[in-house]
């Protein structure tokens, strides 16, 4: 369909608005593709909260982009929950703009925020001497605002110098950190974080790191990956304050940090 006819029909059915652009009140620039610049904006006349893509003409030639009739064409026909709403059409001399509902975050954006933002908030605990000791998926939720907060204090304990003596029946499975399973008698902080470290590889990879069955398997999943722990590369592993180390048992080979940082690529 030409773009002239396209629009004519367009704004005989409604689809451009009769309303100027300067209803608008632009805020800011949110985004940038191939076929426009996105900005956040204000409906004067509403008062609400939209993005506006931008896309200028060319006169000269064709007028409006075949890719911006297709995508007026495509999201007036797919209209659904999880697709982003078109609101209007707005055609200016030298300009189009399209106006979609406005949405507060990418997943890009959400994801590369995640892994700061649960660290604040584990070492804002740490900070205030308390461990958490069972953080997995489950227990950490996500409010409307897209706003990441540790739940579940169940498990929790306080901690401080010296480090105290805790059970080790804590921490989901696939989730615990190595001194628990070995039965070591002093923990401290570094238990949660070996529990964060799993969360963030299953959140690349979209399934557990460890899926253990039973705790000695969840130790060989650990020790095939990363090596076995000697008194080298984990001073005190083979002493008293962790009983159920097996030097007897089978020895995975210890890996160099240079090849850890390599495994880990290979499991994103």
């Amino acid at each position: 369909m030409k773009a002239g006819l396209y629009l004519k029909l367009a704004k005989i059915y409604g689809l451009i608005s009769l309303l100027q652009i300067d209803v608008k009140k632009i805020t800011k620039k949110i985004g940038e593709g191939t076929y426009g610049v996105v900005y956040k904006a204000k409906n004067k006349l509403t008062g609400e909260v939209v993005a506006l893509k931008k896309i200028r003409l060319d006169t000269e030639t064709e007028g409006v982009p075949s890719t911006a009739i297709r995508e007026i064409s495509l999201l007036e026909e797919l209209k659904h929950p999880n697709i982003v709403k078109l609101l209007d059409v707005i055609r200016t001399e030298n300009k189009l703009y399209l106006v979609f509902e406005f949405l507060h975050q990418d997943l890009k954006k959400f994801m590369d925020a995640l892994p700061s933002l649960l660290l604040q908030g584990l070492a804002f605990r740490h900070s205030h001497g308390v461990l958490h000791r069972d953080l997995k998926p489950q227990n950490l939720l996500i409010n409307t605002e897209g706003a990441i907060k540790l739940a579940i204090f169940g498990l929790a304990r306080a901690f401080g110098v010296p480090v105290r003596t805790y059970t080790h029946e804590v921490v989901t499975l696939w989730y615990r950190a190595p001194e628990i399973l070995l039965g070591c008698k002093y923990y401290s902080t570094a238990v949660d974080i070996w529990s964060l470290g799993c969360i963030f590889a299953e959140m690349v990879t979209r399934r557990a790191l460890f899926p253990g069955d039973s705790e000695i398997d969840q130790l060989f999943r650990i020790f095939r990956t990363l090596g076995t722990p000697d008194e080298v590369v984990w001073p005190g592993v083979t002493s008293k304050n962790c009983p159920t180390y097996f030097s007897s048992g089978p020895s995975f080979l210890h890996i160099t940090h240079r090849k850890r940082i390599q495994t880990l690529s290979i499991l994103a």
